[in-house]
């Protein structure tokens, strides 16, 4: 059986990892690589393998750095079968069509300055056309419920509690005649968030593919970050200025509405326009209303104590689909919290939203999430005093805040955590730290080695191990 680890290798996007067994092969996700333009728009384009020899994809969840490449995946040739949980597909029909959608939008906004500066044109990674020719493949399954991808190889999915539909992919191997347990975690949760279940354990494994995200980093209490998004919106308000999220369309924008709904509900804050400015995040939205069975208690009872029954519409929120509706927003004269894809500032309208709004100093920009390397996000949070955005240089006047508290990914502490619960049910012996910039990888393998794992890798893009 063999290991080879293609994205989210030593940094925290496009995660893809092929596994080879009994002659098959089986891709563990297929994200988008984000990070400096030229280099993600040639690693998303060339995969560093013929996509018609994969036998089967399997999806952790439906973040697009973990799915944004199935439609380019297709588009090379693969025709074999997407398993994904009932939520991650459905997620996946919106998703892969905004993606697509945006990258459309995107490089024709660039391509009219390269037409008036006689430069070649761009063309966008994947189209419309083409995320729709890779929905027909999907299979959807729950929880707990077993499937076989290819002879000698059973899978379930386990609760990741990282976001809707999330999971952890439990493969049972019949490797040779001999039986192997290889966990890949995807992306693991937090315990005690609002909307989600807690992370579901796992029951023992041999080797474990893991997440390291926050690797050596620790996250402020939830009830810290309730009273930071707090005084945040109270300070815009007194400088009749703006609150602009740039937020993941799926998961941490539906967590930010919720936050501000019971804000208001208990008069913490004064009635504030609330705009989520995102298709995706508004029919993202929708389906969260189809899942409350994967609620956690807390969120039920909230739903039972308001008239509405629903924690994510309220008065004072409106959703945008259309764009001069979007475009209206750059005229508002009073305070408002503006809420917008995509959660890196890569793509999509947040970048009109830092457009019109980073040169004012009455005007916030509020990070609720992680931004990956050379993205535009992470620019703007290291406080560079001048960013680009859609080619052209902005100073950045508007105060920058950052609430660690909402991360859906789990901290250190909750990583070494939900190893240990595995090490209680089993004997991992090896453990490949994934998705996580070095340094944290590196911190975090110190203490799992300390924990008592005997080999714990951080495999470099392209490294491959027999296992």
């Amino acid at each position: 059986m063999e290991l080879e680890f293609w994205g989210a290798a030593q940094t925290v996007t496009g995660s893809m990892h092929r596994l080879r067994v009994n002659g098959y092969n089986i891709l563990l996700d297929c994200g988008l690589y984000q990070g400096r333009r030229k280099e993600a728009f040639e690693r998303n384009r060339n995969f560093p393998f013929d996509p018609s020899e994969i036998d089967a994809l399997i999806l952790s969840h439906a973040h697009i750095d973990h799915t944004g490449n199935v439609p380019t995946l297709v588009k090379r040739g693969y025709r074999g079968p997407i398993w994904a949980t009932s939520a991650t597909r459905d997620l996946c029909a919106i998703m892969l069509l905004d993606s697509a959608h945006i990258q459309e939008s995107d490089v024709k906004y660039v391509n009219k300055r390269r037409a008036r500066q006689g430069k070649k044109l761009f063309e966008p990674l994947y189209t419309r056309a083409d995320a729709l020719e890779s929905l027909p493949l999907f299979h959807s399954l729950s929880y707990d419920r077993p499937f076989q991808p290819v002879p000698g190889v059973e899978v379930r999915y386990r609760d990741a509690g990282h976001m809707l539909g999330s999971a952890s992919v439990v493969l049972d191997i019949d490797d040779h005649g001999k039986h192997k347990r290889l966990v890949f975690s995807g992306d693991i949760g937090r315990k005690n968030l609002p909307i989600l279940r807690d992370p579901q354990p796992i029951d023992g494994a041999d080797i474990i593919i893991m997440e390291s995200t926050y690797g050596g980093r620790y996250h402020e209490s939830p009830g810290h970050a309730r009273a930071q998004l707090k005084q945040t919106v109270l300070e815009a308000c007194a400088q009749n200025g703006k609150v602009i999220i740039p937020s993941f369309a799926v998961g941490r924008t539906q967590e930010i509405v919720y936050a501000l709904h019971q804000l208001l509900e208990n008069n913490e804050i004064p009635d504030i326009d609330i705009y989520v400015d995102s298709p995706l995040a508004v029919n993202a939205t929708d389906i969260f209303r189809l899942h409350p069975e994967v609620y956690d208690r807390e969120t039920i009872d909230f739903m039972n104590s308001i008239d509405s029954h629903d924690p994510f519409g309220f008065e004072c929120v409106t959703y945008i689909r259309d764009v001069e509706e979007s475009k209206a927003l750059n005229d508002l004269q009073k305070p408002a919290v503006i809420i917008s894809a995509s959660g890196m500032c890569e793509s999509g309208r947040i970048l009109h939203h830092l457009k019109n709004n980073i040169t004012n100093p009455r005007n916030t920009i509020l990070f609720v999430g992680y931004q990956a390397e050379h993205t535009l996000g992470r620019k703007i949070l290291e406080g560079q005093p001048v960013v680009p955005i859609f080619g052209e240089e902005y100073p950045v006047r508007a105060r920058v805040v950052k609430i660690d508290g909402y991360s859906a990914h789990a901290d250190h502490n909750g990583l070494l955590n939900w190893l240990r619960t595995a090490q209680e049910r089993g004997n991992p012996q090896k453990v490949f730290l994934v998705h996580g910039e070095l340094e944290a990888a590196q911190t975090l393998a110190k203490d799992m080695k300390a924990q008592g794992i005997p080999e714990v890798h951080i495999p470099a893009p392209g490294q491959g191990f027999v296992v």
